[in-house]
């Protein structure tokens, strides 16, 4: 591998302990990787709300890649630099299908720096899902919020998992979409093609920096691609089996801090 120039990392399940806490050598060990001049993005399927409190506690600046790549986000100026919106008319077909097909499934809507989302949802979901209590979220049928552009449409159901609510959406035959899921408990959509992955490969060209002077972590089925694309893709031991696939290799779990154990090793090499 080239010098690594760049390290890209998931939050939950991956950089932040299972309490959601980040470890004080996790700290140490991105904050020795900014001083060495390694760039460090945060890559997560969160908004830029909670990515934003994250990025302080972990000492992190510069860019971050939010809602699965759909957004770059500007740390430091509170700004989206780029944004993959998820268009209406698809939002409409998926969410009437997902209706029919599956009765009692609920929206939560992604747009942009807001959140907005149905009853049901607003019922079920917690603070620590979103970073929003409900007197902060915009409430009511999924469907009326579709004139505001959307970045993620997240659906979820009182009894159906994320894999049976990406199984219903996969064979509906539709196109112009991205499905994953993230190891919270609702499948979020955004864009066609758009992954962390394709964001990474974006900001990474605009930095001047290529695949093999990248480090990437991380735990989940979103994580998958970015693994694939960077020059050392690491799974945490804790990660689903599409991202330890995936990976280039294994490190301990977040609880054991594997994150910084390789950032550690990276530095070191400098």
């Amino acid at each position: 591998m080239s010098p690594i120039r760049l390290i890209a990392t998931d939050l939950d399940g991956t950089l932040l302990r299972p309490d959601r806490t980040i470890s004080d050598r996790t700290r140490a060990a991105l904050a020795r990787a900014q001083e060495r001049g390694i760039v460090v993005v945060l890559a997560t399927a969160r908004a830029p709300r909670t990515t934003r409190l994250f990025a302080e506690s972990a000492g992190v600046s510069g860019h971050a890649i939010c809602a699965n790549g759909a957004i770059i986000y500007d740390l430091a100026r509170d700004e989206l630099v780029g944004h993959q919106t998820l268009e209406a008319a698809t939002a409409r077909r998926l969410i009437v299908a997902l209706r029919d097909a599956l009765p009692g499934v609920c929206f939560g809507l992604v747009q942009g720096k807001d959140f907005a989302c149905e009853p049901d949802y607003a019922a079920t979901a917690r603070f620590e899902d979103h970073g929003r209590l409900l007197e902060e979220m915009s409430v009511g049928d999924a469907l009326a919020f579709l004139a505001t552009p959307l970045t993620k449409l997240v659906v979820r159901h009182p009894e159906r998992t994320p894999l049976d609510l990406l199984a219903a959406v996969q064979g509906f035959g539709f196109d112009g979409f991205e499905a994953t899921h993230s190891g919270a408990p609702f499948l979020e959509i955004v864009a066609a093609n758009v992954t962390k992955a394709w964001a990474l490969a974006s900001l990474c060209e605009r930095l001047g920096i290529i695949p093999s002077e990248v480090v990437a972590f991380g735990d989940a089925p979103n994580d998958a691609a970015m693994l694939r694309w960077a020059g050392l893709g690491v799974a945490v031991a804790n990660a689903y089996p599409a991202a330890l696939d995936a990976a280039d290799e294994v490190t301990l779990s977040n609880e054991e801090d594997g994150v910084a154990v390789v950032v550690e090793r990276v530095v070191g090499m400098l």
